[in-house]
């Protein structure tokens, strides 16, 4: 596999993935909704906006 092919598989595969979070954030957005629990659609609209690509790993501190 050369580098260009696992740099599209890389990019082609975040894409999915804020895609899929972007659909999970509206569908709790109207599961919120529907029961009336605002915590749950504030959490599917945050989630919806947020890209996964912009979250930094936690740094481990080893000495």
């Amino acid at each position: 596999m050369s580098i260009a092919q696992a740099l599209e598989h890389f990019v082609t595969s975040q894409k999915t993935t804020d895609t899929s979070d972007k659909l999970k954030g509206s569908i709790k957005e109207a599961i919120g909704k529907l029961v009336g629990d605002p915590k749950v659609e504030a959490e599917g609209k945050s989630q919806q906006k947020l890209p996964k690509y912009n979250v930094k790993p936690k740094q481990s501190s080893k000495p």
